[in-house]
């Protein structure tokens, strides 16, 4: 790692986007409870966000319940934001789900996190029987009734796939007007018109994939030009982005590290999803990966440039979510999550700003500040010289007597 300093303060929060990934070998039981774990350690060293995901199919992402995952994370942890990253409405009932959202809200005392989106796996919506084609529509409209839901207000509404009766939530929410809510996106402009047109943040998931990165600045104009027709101001502090990393100390040791679980990783998505990026049906992922800027595998510095390729390319954004892969072991991965803390985030926050500008103005002076001081201490001692005299005297004599008569 380089000394460096401070470009700005751009006041890039950190957290993670938690799918999960666990791969079929492992026992789903201690991966959870490692989940948990992760979210107790990000917490203790001051990581600012952790959304959690919903899957119900294919395996590797195991974790059904966002909200009943933050409620236990939640316990285990102090100041941490928790965030359903997410919640996909086509598959719930809007009434259930607001209140849901309600009492997290009100249990972590306002540090829950609304993430929604359609869905992601076609394999969950054909389980419950949705047309896919229906699933972003449904979003939508699921979205508009939570909203009123939210403010308070009662909703009757006949719908294809629901209905409210002069429905309302008991509670109101702990966070006022509500949680903030934050919309997935990845490459189509559905999400940004959606967070544009009612003000929401955006979940960029797809931020480093060529087609993602492609996409990040329209994507993000859209939703301003969006909100700028219903009266509004998208705020970047709400734009967020995912993208995978893996930090160690040089880059030679973090491709190593990566070895033990990147292969499954890759495995995983080119078996979900034939159009799944090219990189990880290249012969070494791990090079591809990085040749193309979907992933960063080596060190801080690797992170830093990272993030400025992303500022540039947005403008501007609130919080980067390293997307946990379990690519590395136990061991190894929290010792990433610790290097990007330690040196990436105080980069951003200009964390360390008045340190360096000490420091520097201190060494400019060095010689000069150093003979002031070596000056004011010889005449100390000259100034001091018979008092020194007597005293070296007075040893001389008590070391003679062997300290006699005392």
């Amino acid at each position: 790692m380089t000394d460096r300093i401070e470009p700005g303060d751009r006041q890039i929060r950190n957290g993670i986007f938690l799918a999960p990934f666990h791969p079929t070998r492992e026992d789903p039981t201690l991966a959870i409870q490692r989940d948990l774990e992760l979210i107790r350690f990000l917490d203790e060293i001051g990581y600012d966000e952790a959304w959690i995901g919903e899957h119900h199919s294919a395996g590797f992402e195991i974790i059904a319940s966002p909200e009943l995952f933050i409620a236990a994370a939640a316990e285990r942890s102090k100041r941490i934001k928790l965030g359903t990253g997410v919640v996909s409405l086509p598959y719930h009932h809007p009434l259930m789900v607001a209140n849901r959202i309600i009492q997290l809200d009100h249990q972590t005392r306002g540090r829950v996190m609304f993430g929604i989106g359609p869905g992601l796996l076609p394999s969950d919506a054909e389980m419950l029987g949705i047309e896919v084609a229906t699933q972003r529509p449904r979003m939508n409209e699921a979205l508009e009734v939570i909203l009123r839901l939210f403010r308070g207000e009662t909703v009757s509404r006949e719908s294809e796939w629901f209905t409210l009766h002069d429905a309302t939530c008991q509670l109101r929410p702990f966070t006022r007007p509500h949680p903030e809510i934050a919309v997935a996106s990845t490459v189509t402009p559905n999400s940004a018109i959606l967070a544009g047109t009612h003000g929401l943040g955006m979940l960029c998931v797809a931020a480093t994939t060529v087609n993602g990165y492609d996409v990040l600045g329209t994507n993000w104009q859209i939703a301003n030009d969006t909100a700028a027709k219903h009266g509004m101001r998208m705020d970047p502090s709400r734009l967020r982005l995912v993208g995978p990393m893996h930090l160690a100390e040089t880059r030679e040791r973090a491709l190593d590290n990566v070895r033990f679980g990147l292969a499954d990783w890759a495995s995983y998505f080119r078996s979900v999803n034939p159009a799944s990026p090219p990189e990880l049906s290249a012969a070494d992922p791990a090079a591809a990966m990085v040749e193309s800027g979907m992933a960063v595998i080596g060190t801080p510095d690797d992170a830093v440039a990272q993030l400025d390729r992303l500022w540039e390319r947005t403008g501007g954004f609130g919080c980067f979510l390293q997307l946990a892969h379990n690519w590395a072991s136990w061991e190894d991965t929290l010792r990433s999550y610790e290097l990007f803390a330690r040196y990436v985030t105080p980069v951003f926050a200009g964390a360390n700003r008045g340190r360096n500008a000490s420091l520097a103005a201190y060494a400019a002076h060095s010689h000069e500040l150093i003979g002031r001081a070596i000056g004011a201490t010889m005449e100390a001692i000259n100034k001091n010289a018979g008092e020194i005299e007597q005293a070296i005297k007075n040893r001389s004599q008590d070391s003679g007597t062997g300290g006699q008569g005392r």
